[in-house]
Order: C-alpha cells, then sequence, then structure tokens
C-alpha cells in the first residue's frame, strides 16, 4: 500500500481548541490563516487579535507613508504571531498585475517584490511596495496586516493536530476580511458546524 500524500493544509483556518486556552498561550482562542504547509514546516498568520492602539494608518506613519485609502483608515494590526514582530505581513485578495509586456507577461507575477502566492484567491507580501500602493490609494482591495508570524517546524503542526490542539476547515476569505474580529472565532467554528460551548478542554484526549 503506497504512502499517502503529505497533509497541506494552505488556505485553511486553524481554530484554537480549548486546550490551548492557557492564558499564558499566545495562541489561546486564536485562528490562524495558513499561508503555506508542506512536510517541511508550515506558516501562518493570526486573523483575530488586534493590536491595542494601532490601526493600519498608523503603521504606515512609523515607515514615513499616509494611507491613501479611506475605506482602511479604521483597519486594526494584528498580532501574527510570535515571530519577527517587528515585521510587517500583507494578507490581501490576488492582484491581477498590468500587462505590459505583451507575450513576455504571462498575468503569474505578483505586481509586488515579495509576494507568497497561497491558492484560494489569496496572497501574503512582505515587501514594503504593497504598502507604498495603499498610500497611493491603490493597492489590494482587502487587507489585513500583521506584525510577526506563527511558524512550525518539520512534523511540529502534525503533533499538535494529532494532540487535538487545533480543529481545522478551509478558509472562508469573507470571514477573513470583512466578519468582526470579535466574531472570527466563532464563526471560524461554525464552518465547521460547531459552538465553543459544546467543545470540552479535554477532548480527544483519554
Amino acid at each position: 500500500m503506497s504512502e499517502s500524500a503529505p497533509m497541506n493544509l494552505s488556505h485553511h483556518f486553524l481554530i484554537a481548541m480549548p486546550g490551548l486556552d492557557d492564558p499564558s498561550s499566545f495562541f489561546a482562542r486564536s485562528v490562524v490563516y495558513l499561508c503555506e504547509h508542506s512536510e517541511r514546516g508550515a506558516l501562518g498568520l493570526v486573523i483575530n487579535k488586534p493590536m491595542a492602539g494601532i490601526r493600519l494608518g498608523g503603521l504606515l506613519e512609523k515607515v514615513e507613508l499616509t494611507l491613501g485609502r479611506q475605506d482602511l483608515s479604521d483597519a486594526p494590526v494584528f498580532h501574527g504571531g510570535p515571530l519577527q514582530t517587528e515585521r510587517g505581513f500583507v494578507l490581501h485578495d490576488a492582484m491581477k498585475p498590468a500587462h505590459v509586456g505583451g507575450a513576455e507577461d504571462d498575468g503569474e507575477a505578483s505586481p509586488y517584490a515579495s509576494t507568497m502566492r497561497i491558492g484560494g484567491g489569496l496572497e501574503m507580501t512582505t515587501s514594503k511596495d504593497v504598502l507604498e500602493a495603499l498610500s497611493h490609494g491603490a493597492g489590494p482591495r482587502r487587507v489585513l496586516v500583521t506584525l510577526g508570524y506563527s511558524s512550525w517546524g518539520e512534523g511540529q503542526l502534525e503533533s499538535e493536530l494529532a494532540e487535538n490542539s487545533w480543529l481545522t476547515v478551509e478558509a472562508d476569505p469573507d470571514l477573513i476580511f470583512d466578519a468582526p474580529v470579535s466574531e472570527r472565532y466563532d464563526r471560524a467554528l461554525a464552518l465547521l458546524g460547531l459552538q465553543s460551548w459544546t467543545l470540552s478542554p479535554e477532548a480527544g484526549r483519554a
């Protein structure tokens, strides 16, 4: 019998189980959007933990830019994870770059210098040029900006899943960008037909 294909949870939500609700845990009641997952590990961004007192306009001011998008003027900046918390990560709708070179432009390249194409219509950019686009009133239609990211080494996430630390479900971009922040945990559970009060902290533990 052949080995099964490696698990790939890119473009999925990780929903923290109550067993992670230790107040000292960064991930208590968190919803993580997985940008990348392979046999080498996983990378994701927490989408429901806004940073106190930091809005997108203020973040741009720190890099000497002025936000040119009225629709994003009150957008929060999120704690994306415990790693590289001084670095910005922009999760956004996929961009279709302008065709400037005719046949040479196959439409696959992002207009930004450092972008990961995730699937499900989303991309994640770490280069400053996406912020510059926002300052000019352009840029992706919907964005979620985090400081920091979450990461798992080889086999680490699979072990945590086996321990029932997380539930997983295919991601819903509307939940990421449009759902009220305070409702994102419960709405992510609802994608699985679950409610938070039905989950036991001891779920799956003998």
